[in-house]
């Protein structure tokens, strides 16, 4: 049996849209293993009713094995923990993207480099901010040139956090896409590059007290911020109780909130308190950024 573990990923950060990313210490594990006589998919041994033919491990393990031409039956899949939640903006599907992949070139005898499931798997999930950091770990920046992904790591200060305030609505990625307009003005595409050129700088030479302005977006917080209900008082909240910077985690629904390590708990502790007080059942959770990336487990 082959045992593979993902972390969570936030995306965008701000600025960032489809570009940046990072990997966090929030983890789904799945287990595969082939079988004679088809499919069957559990959810922590429990079997799923589900058709298989649409779960995004199974698909995107096959896709992996067909295109290397290896030829199975079918699988045993078990989703032995699951910490990502789904449609919260932290790469829910890309865990399960690059999971399927990273289990089938371990089948195969590992015949695929990191770039080679790098590019499947954006191929798979359409852009590269998560599933990226989800293979790479760590934060990146990527770009698509002729089919082929480029990134390149970029430092993350070991005294900072990353509280995440979810809530239990979902927000799908298609819904937040379609809220943006199809055109921008100059100014507000100068907006966000300066500040996603300052962002990786930034972080690399931990000016922490850039991080706030740095933050800022005008391609897609805005308008993602009118499908989460008290997005801007909870920013405002962060920034009051002392957070470096908030952004929309991904898509949404979960927003983010940059912190210096030692005020982590009490800002988490603080926030909870606030979010306790509002709809949407949210919780706050202090993550790290996952430096390994997707492996394997024992």
């Amino acid at each position: 049996m082959i045992k593979v573990r993902i972390p969570a990923t936030t995306a965008n950060m701000g600025p960032g849209f489809d570009a940046l990313g990072m990997a966090l210490n929030l983890y789904n594990d799945i287990e595969v293993e082939e079988r004679k006589g088809g499919t069957l998919i559990y959810n922590s041994g429990v079997l799923s009713l589900d058709d298989f033919r649409e779960n995004m491990i199974y698909t995107s393990l096959v896709k992996a094995l067909d295109k290397y031409n290896y030829k199975y039956d079918g699988f045993q899949i078990n989703v032995s923990k699951c910490e990502i939640p789904i449609s919260r903006g932290l790469g829910s599907s890309s865990a399960c993207i690059v999971g399927g992949i990273f289990a089938a070139n371990a089948i195969m005898g590992n015949v695929m480099s990191k770039n080679d499931v790098i590019d499947l798997a954006t191929e798979i999930e359409g852009h590269p901010d998560n599933v990226v950091p989800a293979t790479a770990g760590g934060m990146v920046t990527s770009l698509v040139d002729g089919g082929k992904v480029n990134f390149s790591k970029v430092k993350v200060p070991s005294s900072i956090r990353f509280v995440s305030m979810i809530p239990s609505i979902q927000v799908s990625t298609e819904k937040a896409r379609g809220v943006m307009p199809n055109n921008y003005s100059r100014p507000d595409c100068i907006y966000s590059l300066c500040r996603a050129a300052m962002l990786v700088s930034a972080l690399n030479n931990e000016e922490l007290d850039k991080l706030r302005v740095c933050f800022g977006d005008k391609i897609h917080q805005p308008y993602r911020k009118t499908l989460i209900d008290n997005a801007d008082e909870i920013f405002c909240k962060a920034s009051e109780l002392g957070a470096l910077g908030e952004f929309i985690s991904g898509s949404g629904s979960t927003l983010m909130a940059v912190v210096k390590e030692e005020d982590s708990e009490r800002f988490k502790e603080e926030m909870g308190q606030y979010l306790s007080q509002l709809s949407g059942d949210w919780r706050a959770v202090v993550l790290e950024p996952d430096f390994e990336g997707v492996r394997l487990v024992s």
